[in-house]
């Protein structure tokens, strides 16, 4: 018989697994719960990140350049035109009439037709990711820029402008969405705002090159030529260097890659520090907001139900179609792509001092644009869209006064002409340059952030289609009146800024999510109370879950000692059988 005094009895092994059970994490009271939470929150809320100085945020700054050349890329495209359209060689060349709505304004507006139709794609950078996308358009804009360069048909030139705006939209309808998605929310006004201010660098550059080639090759092609060739540049500094871009961490986690954009937060936006507090409140805000679903779904791409599928969804659309046509019809598309025809118009008719006003315009309202997206972190984002409304209607005002009192025969009036058309490009892009492409992404979900892109630059290239093939024949025929019909669709968009854009300033892109969930979104993200009591719900709910993810650990851990359990109890039953 053998001797069973070491083996476990059965009251033995139910209290052994009793006592396992025992060492689970409790159900704690809900008092209690808050109790404990209460000073990680106040850890957390009082934890200080750095200034955008600091010297951990570099890396992240470097890889933004790199895409911000995406913007300098769209500002030397769109600004070519106006820069050489009143060039002899480049009419002659084509046997285009510059007051001509079906000759110079197609070459325009044709730019824009392929933004429209470019803007159909933007929702690859959910199937393929933010960087393949921006790869996949500069190497087409690359493609355009040949066939721009190459042609010497009217018709070619209008191909190769369509190719070049198709593609060129796919890359930046991508680029700010990423800038903002890497972008800490305490620097994202100033990190994301920065992308749209190298637009005036590509326009300045446009400029200038147009006014050298024109300067050394005033009879011959090549005033024209260099420059459309040389449209390529950008676009190819990007697709060499992009591809040592790493991915956006909340297109990460949209696909299921959660370890890879922990590790982008750690890296880009701590420093490197795996344990920083904050880390895991912001992976639970990202994973929360994706509700599940996966971006890399080929069907995925065709769903545009989340633009419209909650009334708070609505409301975003709202404010991405406003935004989207308030950007490019405010008065600016005139003043940048037809600045010399209105410096013609009040008799100054040198081709090269124009051009030279035209580079003098970009530079001015670059250094304008650069300084507003530093003041958008600190004023917020509606004060300076209220201001730069009704900046804009008074500025526009003053030019078309000064322009009907040249036609009446003042000639010193051409001088204020000069000076309101400089104010208003000052006034413009402090406020609205930084957040063109910018506020439509800060204020979409992570799920529908590329379909805003698409609504955004459809809505965009609408109204610079209208603007550009309307705007030589108005300023011909109606004058100074052109102008005034900017004054008071200016004063409309303060009206609709006022009482319906939501402050996106300081906000991470989740948190906004309880601010259009509100009744009245734009009273709620102007209310300090409402923002910290959504931040503190926020960081409880984190809690929550880090507590439930804790306890379901426990369980396992238990289910894994009973089966350890159950296995010993059973080795030891067989050995009393082969004893026996």
């Amino acid at each position: 018989m053998a001797d069973t005094s070491s083996l476990p009895s059965i009251a033995q092994k139910n209290n052994h697994v009793t006592e396992v059970q025992h060492r689970r994490i409790p159900d704690k009271k809900q008092d209690e719960f808050y109790s404990d939470n209460e000073v990680e929150i106040d850890t957390i809320e009082d934890t200080e990140l750095p200034g955008y100085l600091s010297k951990q945020y570099f890396p992240l700054y470097g890889m933004c350049f790199i895409v911000y050349l995406c913007s300098t890329m769209q500002g030397y495209n769109a600004s070519l035109m106006g820069s050489i359209y009143t060039m002899k060689p480049y009419l002659n060349y084509y046997n285009l009439d510059v007051s001509s709505s079906s000759g110079t304004g197609l070459v325009f507006s044709i730019y824009n037709v392929g933004q429209i139709c470019g803007a159909f794609f933007a929702p690859l950078s959910d199937w393929k990711g933010r960087k393949i996308a921006i790869m996949f358009g500069c190497f087409g804009v690359i493609l355009g820029s040949i066939i721009t360069g190459a042609t010497s048909t009217k018709s070619g030139l209008i191909g190769g402008r369509y190719m070049l705006c198709f593609f060129s939209t796919i890359a930046c309808a991508a680029a700010p969405a990423y800038c903002v998605e890497v972008a800490p929310s305490h620097l994202r006004g100033k990190v994301a705002g920065l992308y749209n201010t190298l637009w005036h660098v590509g326009s300045i550059i446009a400029a200038f090159i147009t006014y050298g080639t024109n300067k050394n090759f005033p009879n011959s092609s090549k005033a024209f030529k260099i420059p459309l060739y040389c449209q390529m540049i950008f676009p190819g500094i990007v697709f060499i260097f992009g591809w040592l871009l790493p991915e956006s961490p909340r297109w990460l986690v949209g696909v299921g890659r959660e370890y890879e954009a922990r590790e982008f937060i750690a890296k880009y936006h701590f420093g490197g520090n795996r344990d920083h507090p904050l880390i895991d409140y912001e992976m639970s805000e990202i994973i929360e907001s994706f509700h599940g679903t996966d971006m890399s779904a080929p069907l995925e791409v065709l769903n545009l139900t989340p633009l419209f599928k909650r009334r708070s969804d609505r409301y975003r659309l709202g404010l991405i179609v406003a935004m989207g046509w308030f950007s490019q019809f405010s008065g600016n598309n005139v003043c940048s792509y037809y600045l010399p025809t209105m410096l013609t118009s009040v008799g100054m008719k040198s081709v090269s001092v124009n051009v030279l006003m035209n580079g003098v315009y970009s530079i001015v309202s670059w250094i304008s644009s650069i300084l507003g997206s530093f003041c958008h972190d600190k004023v917020g984002r509606r004060k300076m869209f209220m201001a730069s409304t009704l900046g804009a209607a008074l500025a526009l005002s003053g030019l078309a006064i000064c322009t009907a009192r040249y036609q009446a025969g003042s000639k010193g009036a051409s001088k204020g002409t000069l000076v309101f058309i400089y104010l208003f490009g000052v006034i413009f892009s402090f406020a609205f340059t930084p957040m063109q492409p910018i506020y439509p992404s800060e204020v979409s979900t992570n799920l529908m952030r590329s379909k805003s892109q698409l609504v955004n630059n459809v809505v965009s290239g609408v109204a610079q289609f209208v603007n550009q093939f309307a705007a030589p024949k108005a300023m011909k025929n109606i004058t100074y009146w052109f102008y005034v019909f900017f004054v008071f669709f200016d004063i409309f968009e303060f009206t609709i800024v006022y009482f319906f854009f939501v402050e996106t300033k300081g906000k991470t892109l989740e948190e906004l999510a309880a601010v259009f969930e509100a009744p009245n979104p734009r009273k709620a993200s102007t209310d300090p109370v409402f923002a910290a009591e959504v931040r503190r719900n926020m960081l409880r709910e984190n809690g929550k879950r880090q507590i439930k993810a804790a306890r379901s650990v426990a369980n396992s851990n238990l289910n894994d000692h009973k089966i350890d359990a159950h296995k010993a109890d059973a080795e030891k039953l067989i050995k009393i059988k082969e004893y026996v």
